[in-house]
């Protein structure tokens, strides 16, 4: 079976698990504290332009967007996200586990513009009984989207300006990050995120880790106090060092921008093949995530060799599927998979 039902199939970079060898025996301190995790929090500082930053190291994606959202609010504070944001629909209702609702907004594509932020929060103050309610005070987004979609950087500084003018905090889960930072239409860079957010995180569990997401707090008000609720939330890694390492790794020689790019070059084969060969998409997603229409029985034959994930019924003989390219996907796989469906349509 040649799966792309997921970016997070494969183990890590050889390169992560050749470290790890190489260091297994030395003994450090515990709990993120030793030179390893010091190091790739100074590297990632760098790469973001962000010396005053604090970097933390989480163990997964869930986790960390519950320890940032619910270390940041009050218990009567909610976030707006996305319908289709990924703590509103896959995380089993984490984050309103721990006494924070998701404050919903419909969007076509996946991302929330800073029209539909302002009209949301306006639309609370205005209302006579605004206390009996959720107050919103943080913005969730991911980039990319659960769609594969992106944000570009003029809309990232319009919504984060629409933040700070109404005392909301802006949290960007960078879950695919790398594959966002890697596509030819992205003009983002890492600086830009961290200088038009007040939290981020950067994934490493999707993009040639084993496990592990990289926290950047740029607000000072978020900073304080923070690995409380890291180890209150269980997410303090005792052998802390394999975060750190598997991050330095991942940011030595220009590593995580190249596997992320390697993804992105798959999944732009991927969409144009497809394209060409007259296939529609559920979404136009320059990601790593692509979306195609295709018929059922179609699906049903390449489902025989291939793993994907369902998305949608589109309609009484078609269905949208999500196709993931990583940074260990196989051109080969990519090449058969594109064979395999132009024999069968």
């Amino acid at each position: 079976m040649i799966r792309f039902n997921s970016d997070y199939t494969e183990g890590c970079h050889p390169a992560i698990l050749k470290k790890l060898e190489e260091t297994n025996m030395e003994q450090t301190a515990g709990y993120g504290e030793d030179e390893y995790c010091r190091e790739a929090a100074e590297r990632i500082k760098a790469v973001c332009l962000a010396p005053d930053a604090d970097v933390h190291f989480l163990v997964g994606g869930t986790q960390t967007n519950v320890t940032v959202i619910a270390s940041a609010l009050k218990s009567y504070q909610g976030a707006i996200t996305a319908t289709t944001g990924h703590i509103n629909v896959h995380e089993t209702g984490a984050l309103e586990a721990c006494g924070h609702k998701c404050l919903t907004i419909e969007t076509p594509d996946g991302k929330l513009t800073a029209e539909q932020v302002l009209k949301y929060t306006k639309a609370h103050f205005a209302d006579e009984s605004f206390e009996h309610t959720v107050q919103p005070k943080m913005v969730y987004i991911s980039n990319p989207t659960e769609l594969g979609t992106i944000y570009k950087k003029a809309e990232l500084e319009t919504l984060y300006r629409v933040c700070r003018e109404n005392d909301l905090y802006l949290f960007l889960d960078g879950a695919r990050l790398g594959y966002g930072l890697a596509c030819r239409e992205n003009d983002l860079t890492m600086a830009d995120i961290a200088a038009n957010t007040d939290v981020f995180y950067i994934g490493g569990t999707k993009v040639g880790a084993l496990f592990g997401e990289a926290v950047v707090i740029t607000n000072p008000e978020l900073k304080k106090d923070f690995r409380y609720n890291i180890k209150q939330r269980g997410g303090m890694l005792a052998k802390g060092r394999l975060l750190g390492i598997q991050f330095l790794t991942l940011f030595e020689e220009n590593r995580y921008f190249e596997i992320s790019a390697h993804a992105a070059h798959l999944a732009e084969k991927l969409k144009d093949e497809l394209t060409k060969m007259g296939v529609t998409f559920y979404i136009d997603s320059p990601t790593n995530q692509q979306f195609p229409v295709l018929p059922d029985d179609v699906l049903e034959k390449l489902g025989e060799k291939y793993s994907f994930a369902y998305q949608a019924r589109v309609d009484e003989t078609h269905s949208a599927v999500r196709f993931c390219t990583c940074w260990a996907t196989k051109e080969e796989n990519i090449d058969a998979l594109l064979a395999d469906i132009r024999a069968i349509i």
